[in-house]
């Protein structure tokens, strides 16, 4: 019988079933909520139902609570009303898991009285992730079935465990097979109806009492995790959670775990994070009204087999899709193939996936000298020198030998799309596929649309950027794209600022605090500072020249702006110093002392007005497609929200403005304010209310 729109009820034998079907991904709405509740209570009051299954039709089991409630007042029944209704339940509740339990929907399954799961299914609490703790009894349920180290673990990554783990930790009861789910959990049902007792999580007291014991345990863990949990606060207050677990009743524990989520939604780092979780959605779909249908990618090629190559390579064959791998020395091949082989076997060794995983994938692997071995590939990306020349030798012989329709991209990081699509016969099948590296790691590509660039094409690297596991950012074709040529912004005033005063690591220091991984000079030293440097044409024109031109490259070679020592620890540099002090004095700048205020502003402002010109030209769809670049390629603190939520929310445009006129009297045009900002100050508006021209 349908209970409502979302809900039917029916009873099998003894059992009760009650089936939440609500797509795309059963969230716990109000409609299933109040379903849920009814169902519950008809089961509870027929003397024919000796035991209840919960289960989702659909995608999965529940993926959380429905984030647009966010913020806003619930109506009843609330998720805590729901748990208490099902822990109190007199007859066993079971949850039957198939897919995934997250958020809300694993504190659901915790609240029963016993879960069952497809060997598939993951679990997890992702709330982390948006800036917030688990606020319906997971932080207190958790401990107590599968013990307060490895909650912490899950609750302050955010990362799911497969069932099989979860069984084995007890936070599963049992797994049944793929395509007899509900058979299984009826007849675990039944066999519970007869033994009588009811198993409610916040009962267990075994694995509470264990860590009891151990009084190092939470100091230990903040100790361990502190750089992974820099400048986020949620993890601690999740800490905080599962610590209470241990020292105040279960009742207790649930008010202030609730006490401290509401104080992390009201926060600004939630805010952001969870801007940032549908900014990422939001760039990841393709208008599909003005897109036609995707390409169908069954095989591809990548031509060259250095870091990016390889990367992409195993981007691809991580999603399961088949790739020629072609370089033009046997040699670089040879390293390239084994480099492939080497991180798997690491991942292997660490238990990522199986040996027979391993050979699945390293199998789909092929490899050539000859360009032309990819003529039966539906999608060939080139990774080879940034160099306008060698690319677009590389079209031009690809669109010899690729076959009709396929589609040809080239990995650049800020050249012309629309002169390397000017070699080929095929402009409209040609784009940029710019890999963030290390490829196979990295979340973000940008999708480049040169001129010619077809719907379908664009459609169809959307679709495969969601395959491969990534977001894809659709921006228009220009210097350096969306990315990069802010970072240019940015490092240009970084280049100054050491000639006027600063050193490389004042100014790591400030933007690492801010909450990048690290800054500039650090994270030139780790890329190589040789990327696009030309010797023949190289005249000691600025520091990183003469620091090339002298042999220090970077991490690789043990020396750039830093010393690296054998781990690769990095020290300040004395002869890096002076380098910098007697080209500064060969300029004629007088040195002086720099506040980190300064250093802060004259990094990021200019950085955050490049990209106001970017959405004003159009190169975006939105102001939010270009914070999702800088989060995701760039290590933007996401719990700042990106450039230009910084600046809106954080910074203030009008101060922003104010500020930029200041420095541009004080340094130059480099900071003359973009004319949508001055405008956007005018009229007391906001980035979102300023939507870029789609690209």
């Amino acid at each position: 019988m349908n209970i409502n729109a979302v809900t039917q009820y029916e009873v099998i034998g003894a059992v009760a079933v009650i089936t939440s079907d609500s797509p795309p991904v059963n969230a716990l709405s109000l409609p299933v909520r109040r379903g849920l509740l009814e169902s519950l209570g008809r089961a509870i009051a027929a003397h024919d139902v000796k035991a209840i299954v919960i289960r989702c039709g659909g995608s999965g089991f529940y993926a959380g609570a429905d984030i647009t409630e966010l913020g806003r007042r619930p109506l009843p029944p609330t998720l805590q009303d729901l748990h208490r209704a099902i822990e109190s339940a007199p007859k066993p509740v079971i949850a039957a898991i198939h897919a995934r339990a997250l958020g809300g929907g694993l504190e659901t399954a915790m609240a029963s009285h016993h879960r069952i799961a497809t060997p598939s299914a993951l679990c997890g609490l992702p709330e982390v992730k948006l800036g917030l703790i688990p606020g319906g009894g997971g932080t207190q349920r958790l401990p107590r079935l599968i013990g307060a180290q490895k909650a912490l673990e899950m609750i302050t990554s955010g990362e799911p465990v497969d069932a099989a783990s979860a069984h084995g930790v007890g936070l599963i009861d049992a797994l049944a097979p793929e395509d007899r789910l509900l058979e299984a959990a009826i007849a675990f049902a039944e066999r519970a109806a007869e033994e009588g007792a009811l198993r409610k999580a916040r009962d267990l007291s075994e694995k509470i009492e264990a860590a009891r014991s151990q009084p190092e345990l939470f100091a230990s863990f903040r100790r361990a995790n502190a750089r992974r949990f820099r400048g986020y606060v949620a993890p601690e207050y999740a800490i905080r959670a599962v610590e209470a677990a241990l020292h105040l009743s279960f009742d207790e524990g649930l008010r202030l775990e609730r006490r401290l989520f509401e104080e992390l939604l009201a926060g600004p780092q939630s805010a952001a994070q969870r801007y940032v979780f549908f900014a990422e959605r939001r760039a990841a779909k393709v208008d599909t009204a003005a897109n036609s249908t995707p390409i169908r990618i069954e095989r591809i090629g990548v031509i060259g087999a250095g870091t990016m190559g390889g990367g992409i390579a195993m981007s691809c064959l991580n999603a399961g899709i088949p790739v020629r791998l072609v370089e033009a020395q046997k040699d670089a091949l040879d390293r390239g193939i084994a480099r492939i082989r080497e991180l798997y076997e690491r991942s292997a060794r660490r238990g990522r996936f199986t040996a027979a995983d391993l050979e699945r994938r390293v199998g789909a692997l092929s490899s050539s000298l000859d360009l032309a071995s990819v003529a039966d590939c539906d999608l060939v990306i080139e990774a080879v020198f940034e160099q306008m020349e060698v690319k677009q030798d590389v079209f031009q012989r690809l669109d010899a030998v690729a076959k009709p329709g396929a589609i040809l991209a080239s990995n650049t990081s800020y050249l012309d799309i629309d002169e390397i699509a000017a070699v080929t016969r095929r402009p409209q099948s040609v784009l940029g596929l710019h890999f963030f590296s290390p490829a196979n790691v990295m979340r973000l590509i940008e999708i480049v649309r040169g001129a010619a660039t077809g719907p379908a094409v664009i459609a169809t690297a959307a679709r495969l950027a969601k395959t491969l596991g990534k977001v894809g950012v659709v921006v228009g074709n220009g210097p350096g794209f969306v990315g990069n040529r802010m970072l240019a912004a940015r490092q240009l005033q970084a280049d100054q600022l050491i000639l006027e005063g600063s050193l490389p690591w004042e100014v790591d220091r400030v933007l690492f605090e801010f909450g990048f991984p690290m800054g500039p000079f650090a994270m030139r030293d780790l890329a190589g500072l040789d990327i696009g440097w030309d010797p023949a044409r190289s005249r000691s024109a600025s520091v990183r020249e003469i620091l090339n031109e002298r042999g220090r490259r970077g991490q690789k070679v043990g020396a750039g702006y830093y010393d690296y020592d054998a781990e690769r620890s990095a020290t300040p540099s004395a002869l890096v110093e002076q380098w910098i002090l007697d080209f500064a004095a060969r300029q004629g700048i007088r040195r002086r002392s720099i506040s980190e205020e300064e250093i802060r502003e004259r990094c990021l402002y200019p950085l955050v007005n490049e990209g106001v010109k970017i959405l004003e030209e159009g190169k975006v769809r939105c102001a939010s497609d270009i914070d999702v670049v800088w989060v995701l390629g760039y290590g933007w603190p996401a719990y700042r929200g990106g450039p230009l939520y910084w600046a809106e929310h954080e910074v203030g445009l009008d101060r922003l403005f104010a500020r930029l006129k200041a420095l541009q009297a004080a340094h130059g045009e480099s900071f003359r304010p973009a004319p949508l900002l001055e405008r956007l100050v005018a009229e007391g508006r906001g980035f979102g209310e300023s939507l870029g021209q789609p690209v």
